[in-house]
């Protein structure tokens, strides 16, 4: 047994699941998984983990009202791994409070460093390094992780050249990289609300 946390991870895919649950056990963690909301909910009452791992688009409950809950009824902080980042998602990903947001397909080598910094930002853990100081494929505050996640996605970019044009955009605007990233995130939901 790992005393570097409990992790809930919660897929509908049962590959996506297996290979999470078994790359953060490699990592060190106590993972219990889930391949639904209902399940989750129930898990994360029994076992009160350090951190929720959540897909957003399940069958039942989603992602968004397990971490509702998760927010609401336990204070166990989550972040988000999905297909999907489209703007109104990641409004949503945003307005519920997540520690980070990793866009799908991703391998576990980029899930460890955010879980990492997810458990950092949530005061469980060790805090994590400074955003401006790491490597491109370092752990990332939670708002900038979002930040990047949007960018990957407009831009069909990996996560790394993501972080570069952020950082890029920051030293352009010559602003703090967290600042930057709060200004692309607030852009998104400008434009998620100008759709409605």
């Amino acid at each position: 047994m790992s005393d570097k946390g409990t992790i809930l991870v919660v897929d509908d895919d049962r590959l996506v699941l297996a290979t999470l649950a078994h790359g953060l056990s490699q990592a060190g963690y106590r993972v219990i998984d889930a391949d639904n909301g209902d399940d989750a909910i129930l898990l994360a009452r029994e076992h009160k983990p350090d951190l929720a791992l959540l897909d957003i688009r399940m069958e039942g409950k989603s992602g968004f009202d397990v971490a509702a809950y998760l927010r609401e009824y336990c204070q166990i902080p989550f972040m988000f791994l999905s297909a999907f980042s489209d703007d109104a998602t990641v409004a949503q990903v945003k307005a519920l409070g997540a520690v980070a947001y990793l866009v799908k397909p991703l391998d576990i080598r980029q899930i460890v460093p955010a879980v990492e910094a997810a458990l950092g930002q949530a005061g469980r853990r060790a805090p994590a390094p400074p955003v401006t100081a790491a490597p491109a494929d370092a752990a990332l505050a939670p708002g900038v992780a979002m930040a990047v996640g949007v960018l990957m996605h407009r831009y069909s970019l990996a996560r790394g050249p993501a972080l570069e044009r952020l950082q890029r955009l920051a030293r352009n605007e010559n602003r703090p990289l967290a600042e930057q990233a709060e200004r692309v995130l607030q852009a998104v939901e400008l434009l998620s609300a100008s759709g409605d």
